[in-house]
């Protein structure tokens, strides 16, 4: 929180849960309870401890009262390799063009708006789980103590590229989606990382997940 100077936030980025394919679930309601199920026999991997698909499975778990083994990756490419060949079950991960080639099954997204590169998955929020909320997002941050007249500077570059069309186009492109320009700001950006760690420190501790 005071290690370096906040700049502002730049991008919100939706996860989605999917699955290896075949599977049995067709939609996300039965998946669910699948998971609810078969939960002591099933796996799902993640890119690594603490990382964001971990941890949005770690709020899923949760909120279906079950625990399933986790496998833990060296990061999202190595495990999503793992999924397409079938070595698990399930993922919470970014957004990715797998979904809609059809090697993988896609069932819902995890922010509570939808996402235009998988316009046919439903939010978790609109039914299956009121409230839930999980992305991962980006920010810009500076060395403490940065003169501010320059920090300025970049706070204002920072807004006139998110008011681009090209720059959320290309946002887009990869799954991901400009804040607005209110949110992309210091103040802002403090207050939202201040909510995020007492959100999954909660969250972390809750589930015992230690540090390797």
């Amino acid at each position: 929180m005071n290690d370096f100077d906040h700049l502002g936030r730049i991008t919100d980025v939706p996860m989605t849960l999917v699955s290896k394919t075949p599977f049995p679930a067709n939609n996300v309601t039965e998946l669910l309870a699948w998971i609810k199920s078969e939960a002591t026999k099933a796996s799902y991997g993640h890119a690594g401890i603490g990382s964001a698909s971990h941890l949005c499975a770690l709020v899923l778990l949760k909120e279906l009262g079950v625990q399933m083994n986790g496998i833990a990756y060296r990061g999202t490419g190595p495990a999503m390799n793992d999924l397409l060949s079938g070595q698990f079950d399930i993922m919470c991960d970014q957004t990715t063009n797998h979904i809609n080639a059809g090697k993988i099954k896609g069932y819902a997204v995890t922010t509570k708006f939808k996402v235009s590169s998988v316009p046919q998955l439903p939010t978790l929020d609109s039914g299956a789980i009121p409230g839930f909320d999980v992305s991962a997002w980006h920010a810009m941050w500076a060395p403490k103590g940065l003169p501010k007249d320059i920090a300025d500077k970049f706070v204002a570059a920072l807004q006139t590229a998110l008011k681009d069309q090209k720059v959320a186009e290309r946002f887009a492109s990869l799954g991901t989606e400009p804040v607005a320009p209110a949110l992309a700001t210091p103040d802002a950006l403090k207050s939202h990382l201040a909510a995020e760690v007492k959100r999954w420190d909660a969250v972390i501790k809750a589930a015992g997940v230690k540090g390797n």
